[in-house]
This record gives structure tokens, C-alpha cells and sequence, in this order.
């Protein structure tokens, strides 16, 4: 069978065209985006790539296009399958029904962890000879790759809440039904297509709906959001994590959360030495492991695989260090992911300085929606440095002086990388947390410091 993929560069539309073509089939793709990493990722697969969408690229006679939810009507691609009338399905409904329908889906679903988790997730059962299936937001180091097939019965996927396709407004998620299933927390994002909290937890109640009676709900036990959307009706077992009530909990051996002991219902199951930081990444690992086990794997295996696993790049991925600078690369875009992210790396420095380098990148950011927590998130960080958003319609400046700590906005990247250089000195820790490629600032900070 041949399949085009439209949006193919985007994360899960990759890991879509990989999981194709290991499956047997020929597969193409167009995007208006074709750059590493996910060209070279497809390439090296036998995928061809064509940049732009330009109905020529797809072949007349292709059996499927896939359509990623970033396709919009007008899109000359789109017009075309449409006037010729060939078969076209959303990402989400050709894995399920192509992909999903036999497996053991282990899904990972909330606003914040999703990629870490099921990276721990796929990682704990590759540990245990499971040979899983896998479609993560990230490339988890362990793989290397964002998604394959698999051999086994288990396929675990990273079960995002934003809509499917231009004309399949409901949550990605709704197409997977899990068997497992793990609801890290939900908060408030995507504001360019939930109007509000209440419409995303009438989705997260959709996607309840679909777990079977003999599955199993791994929930944030703390998480009050979770609690009413489940008390919109529940027909699963459900287990708890993390907070002080949880069935699953940790007890860290240190502040940054880099030692901790796993105890279940009370009992310690064993202790963890791992290279992850944070108390967010201490309860991402609880929850997986109760998902593991749920899907056959001992707990004490669970915990033995930990200490080999090697985080997702873009998840706190140290991008170089010169002249006793340390350099990170996070994907942090919402107050709360800020706030623990930074958390987890102030256990560990302790009073080093850190700075962070800030790019409003996603829409809910960029419009100022969790404008008032934006201080409150960056309260670790002794210095904050922020490029300013396209539409600045929300006073950003202002907000930025109301900091406690020493501020600053900058229009372009260039001047940023010009005046950061000027103020960073030996022992710093520089964060910069973006959704987005942020203009390569990683490196061009490397090149000029020291």
C-alpha cells in the first residue's frame, strides 16, 4: 500500500511514517518544514520527503493520505485529495485501526509528563524483554527513534489531548482505547482550541469512557482536576500515585530527586540512582511503574531498569558546557512544567546561578494566557531572560518588571545572544525552555562565550 503523509515532520505525523513503514508499506511524505531532526530520522527509514504542498506530490493512484491536524482547508494538498476524491484518515484513526486494534495499549495521557513517562514506560518494558511498540512526542535516548512497530503485545503511545484533524475535532486520544492508561495531572493549555478547563476535562471523560472494565486508571492522586473528571463516571479500577495518599509512592534520598526509594501500599519496593532530576520525574517514574506492572512486569525489574534510562532530548538535555558554563535545552512551555523543571535543577546546583532564557513559543503562551503565573514559575532562577512574543498584546515588559530578580526582553535572538554573553561568568546553569527550535540559540550561546 502507498501512503502519503501531509504534516509529516511534525513529531507523532514521523512517528506515524515510521511505524507505515516498518509495517510493510511505501510511504512519501510533504511538509512546509523539512529540516532535521525528524528529515534525517525519515530518510534514514527509505521515507521521501517533499517540502511544500504541492499537489504533485501526490501520486494519483496512493491508496491512503494521512492528514496531521496541522492541514487546513485551502492547503493545495488538501484541495487535491478532496477535488479527486482519494482516501484520506486522520493520524489517530489509521493507527488505530491499522496499528492499535490487536495491541495492548498502554497509553500516557495530562498536560505535563506525558513524553518522559512513556518513554519510561516503553523503556521498563524493553528492560523486561517485552519488545514494545512505541509513539513518543520526543526521542528517547534508550531508542533513538520517536516510534517503531514492535514484536510484542504491548504498543505504548504518548495520548495527547489536542484535536485529530480538520475534520475530526476530537481529542487524538479518543482513538487509542488503552487498556492501561495513566492520567498524569490537567491543567488549563491549548487555548487556541479549548475555550476552556471544563472542555478539556469533558475530553479526558471521553477518553475514560473508553477504557475497558478489566483495564486499569493509574491517576496523580493529588490532582483535584483528575479527581471531577472521574467523578463523571469511571467504569475501571483505578490506582494512585504520588502526593501523600497515593497506593504508589516515592521517598526522596535527595532533594533533587536524582536517589529515591519506590514504595507500594507501604511496603518499600526497592531504591533508585538515575541521572533524572525533580520531583515531577521521581512521581513519571511511579506512574510507569504501575503500568509496567499492570502489563506483566515485576515491580523490583521495574525498578532495576530506571537507573538505565537515558532521558528524552529536549527534556533537560544538556546541549554543551564551556568555560564552566552549563548549557540546557528544555521543552517547557507551561508555568507548572516551568516551575518543577526548575525546581528539580535548583536541588541540584544549589546556590549556583541559573538563568533562563525564555521563548513564549506555544499559542497559549504567546497570548498571554497564564500571564499571572509567569513570575511565580520563574521564582528559581536568578536571572530571567525572555525574547519577546510576536503579538505582544498582553505588557510582557511590564510583567517582567514586577520580578524580583534581574529581567530583560529582547526582540531578536541576535541582540539576546550579544548582552547574555555579557553577563554570564563561570558556574552558571543556562536554561532555555522553548516548544520551538528557538533559532538554533543553543549553539550560537556556545560559540560565544568563553
Amino acid at each position: 500500500m502507498h501512503i502519503h503523509i501531509l504534516g509529516i515532520c511534525g513529531t507523532f505525523m514521523a512517528g506515524i511514517a515510521q511505524i507505515a513503514k516498518q509495517a510493510g508499506h511505501e510511504v512519501t511524505g510533504s511538509d512546509l518544514n523539512v529540516y532535521p531532526p525528524m528529515s534525517t530520522q525519515l530518510a534514514a527509514q527509505g521515507i521521501q520527503l517533499f517540502n511544500g504542498f504541492d499537489a504533485q506530490h501526490i501520486d494519483s493512484n496512493v491508496d491512503c493520505v494521512i492528514v496531521g491536524n496541522v492541514i487546513k482547508r485551502g492547503n493545495p494538498a488538501m484541495e487535491y485529495v478532496l477535488e479527486k476524491n482519494l482516501p484520506y484518515v486522520s493520524g489517530p484513526q489509521w493507527l488505530a485501526e491499522t496499528i492499535l486494534r490487536d495491541r495492548w495499549v498502554l497509553a500516557v495521557s495530562g498536560t505535563h509528563g506525558k513524553t518522559t513517562t512513556t518513554s519510561l514506560l516503553a523503556w521498563i518494558l524493553e528492560y523486561a524483554q517485552q519488545a514494545p511498540g512505541f509513539l513518543i512526542g520526543g526521542v528517547p535516548e534508550n531508542f533513538g527513534v520517536s516510534a517503531r512497530i514492535g514484536k510484542g503485545p504491548c504498543f505504548v503511545i504518548e495520548a495527547d489531548e489536542y484535536d485529530s484533524a480538520f475534520f475530526d475535532k476530537r481529542s487524538k486520544f479518543i482513538h487509542y482505547h488503552p487498556k492501561t492508561l495513566i492520567l498524569n495531572n490537567l491543567e488549563y493549555d491549548h487555548a487556541d482550541i479549548f475555550p476552556d478547563l471544563e472542555a478539556i476535562k469533558q475530553q479526558f471523560h471521553y477518553l475514560v469512557r473508553t477504557v475497558p472494565g478489566n483495564g486499569l486508571i493509574i491517576r496523580n492522586a493529588d490532582d483535584k482536576n483528575l479527581q471531577a473528571t472521574l467523578e463523571k463516571g469511571c467504569w475501571t479500577p483505578v490506582v494512585t500515585f504520588g502526593g501523600k495518599t497515593g497506593a504508589w509512592q516515592a521517598e526522596l534520598l535527595k532533594a533533587d530527586g536524582s536517589y529515591f526509594s519506590v514504595i507500594h501500599n507501604g511496603t518499600k519496593q526497592g531504591e533508585v540512582k538515575w541521572d533524572l532530576l525533580g520531583l515531577h520525574n521521581v512521581e513519571n517514574a511511579l506512574a510507569a511503574i504501575a503500568a509496567a506492572q499492570h502489563a506483566g512486569v515485576e515491580v523490583e525489574q521495574a525498578v532495576e531498569a530506571l537507573p538505565f534510562f537515558k532521558n528524552v532530548k529536549r527534556r533537560m538535555e544538556v546541549k554543551g558546557e564551556k568555560a564552566g558554563i552549563t548549557i540546557y535545552d528544555d521543552f517547557a512551555h507551561h508555568p507548572t512544567a516551568i516551575a518543577t523543571t526548575l525546581a528539580g535543577l535548583r536541588a541540584k546546583i544549589g546556590d549556583a546561578r541559573l538563568v533562563v532564557v525564555l521563548e513564549f513559543g506555544s499559542y497559549t503562551m504567546r497570548t498571554g494566557v497564564h500571564k499571572d503565573a509567569i513570575k511565580d514559575a520563574l521564582g528559581a532562577a536568578d536571572i530571567v531572560v525572555c525574547k519577546r512574543p510576536e503579538q505582544d498584546t498582553w505588557e510582557l515588559e511590564k510583567i517582567l518588571k514586577s520580578f524580583t530578580q534581574p529581567t530583560s526582553l529582547f526582540d531578536n535572538v541576535e541582540m539576546l545572544v550579544e548582552r547574555l554573553k555579557q553577563q554570564l561568568k563561570s558556574g552558571d546553569h543556562v536554561v532555555v525552555m522553548s516548544n520551538s527550535g528557538f533559532e538554533g540559540i543553543h549553539q550560537r550561546l556556545l560559540n560565544v562565550i568563553g
